[in-house]
């Protein structure tokens, strides 16, 4: 899916003699669309998965990207690119569905270091697919490039459809894990827990965090660094955030099943605040990769923790579409953050964007702990007073 994110703009431009502002503009539209539907379909889908089976949706997701991106070869005006990108968003369900599916196969005691290892899998396919659709479409030329990605779509659709069954698991023996939710049931439930409501929210939040950079690092690489190798340095500016990420995720999930999953979430959305900041005051490049690579390895623990929680939170039969409510509210936060990125950079220059992002972090920080004293901590200590104080009477 990743792979076509460095020539989206290449691709626009070679359609046509159009001006760098008219490419700008379409690349930034093009790439943002899909988002957008998978923003108002990512619900829909993990509803039909709560009530049919998640395989199936897996399959469907898989097939409807797959020929989508396999269209987008044979694409020769921008409208029709811009069309087959919002079809994809449409059908973009495939890593939150697979998040649902594996989250209810698996005991809440481990749920952590599971989504843990699959967050390793779909960070070690972001970190490798720019690489190789460059290398591929420096090869073969963009059009061949899109029908090659398509066929390992394809691939991922036959995996699933002959190589895994959906078991139902007997994970629990409370019956509301069991009985089926009305979406007005689901939301209920959601804004009758603080802290599941404020988990979800804080995906919009760490995702305008996380990409409010994300469009401007080739060109602050280019400032700090100069025009040499620019894309050789912004490519290892980017992995370096994901190599911390792969190298912590599945460990921040165990931690997150052993001491409490909000106890970590609140430590990492400190961190990752603190680790930002710095980014004001880089003068070179390595500098940089090193902050993100820190960065990496904090915000690398936010997505598994923060799954693992709404598994422990929500009643089995109704995670899909829980779990569908936290992937439009990442989308808003990755249609929110470039934009926002983009702006700041504009108006105050770029360390105003890592001051920015350092600032909201720590402040859903400061949210996550607040909601968890007020509704976790606090009355669970009261109810253990209350109870020992009982027992001193008794006596």
């Amino acid at each position: 899916m990743t792979m076509v994110i460095p020539f989206i703009s290449l691709y626009i431009d070679s359609m046509g003699n159009y001006s760098d502002a008219y490419v700008q503009t379409w690349s930034g539209l093009t790439f943002g669309v899909t988002f957008v539907t998978a923003f108002i379909f990512s619900p829909i889908w993990g509803r039909i998965g709560d009530k049919y089976g998640r395989r199936y949706i897996l399959i469907i997701s898989a097939v409807g990207v797959g020929l989508s991106v396999f269209l987008m070869g044979f694409a020769t005006t921008v409208w029709q690119l811009f069309l087959l990108r919002l079809f994809m968003g449409v059908v973009t369900g495939f890593i939150p569905m697979s998040q649902a599916f594996i989250s209810t196969q698996t005991p809440k005691e481990t749920a952590g270091k599971v989504l843990g290892t699959l967050q390793t899998g779909n960070i070690t396919g972001s970190l490798m697919g720019p690489m190789l659709g460059g290398v591929l479409a420096d090869t073969f030329g963009y059009s061949s490039t899109f029908k090659w990605i398509s066929l390992t779509i394809f691939i991922s659709a036959l995996l699933v459809m002959l190589g895994i069954k959906e078991v139902k698991v007997k994970l629990s023996d409370d019956a509301k894990d069991y009985q089926s939710y009305s979406s007005k049931e689901v939301i209920i439930h959601i804004l009758r827990s603080p802290i599941l409501l404020v988990v979800l929210l804080l995906s919009t939040l760490v995702q305008v965090a996380h990409f409010s950079i994300q469009p401007i690092l080739s060109l602050f690489v280019e400032e700090i660094h100069g025009p040499v190798n620019i894309a050789f340095f912004a490519g290892l500016a980017f992995s370096a955030a994901g190599l911390g990420n792969l190298l912590m995720s599945r460990s921040w999930g165990k931690l997150g099943d052993q001491f409490g999953h909000i106890k970590i979430l609140i430590i990492l959305l400190f961190v990752a605040g603190i680790v930002y900041l710095p980014g004001v005051f880089v003068t070179n490049i390595w500098q940089l990769v090193i902050l993100r690579f820190l960065l990496g390895v904090s915000i690398g623990g936010i997505i598994p923790v923060r799954m693992a929680y709404i598994r422990t939170a929500a009643p089995l039969s109704m995670q899909g579409e829980v779990i569908g409510y936290n992937t439009s509210l990442r989308f808003l936060g990755n249609v929110i953050g470039p934009a926002l990125g983009g702006l700041l950079a504009a108006l105050f220059g770029f360390s105003t964007v890592f001051f920015v992002t350092s600032l909201l972090l720590i402040i859903s920080g400061f949210l996550m702990l607040v909601t968890w004293y007020k509704f976790e901590y606090a009355p669970q200590h009261k109810h253990g007073k209350s109870i020992s104080t009982r027992s001193t009477h008794s006596h």
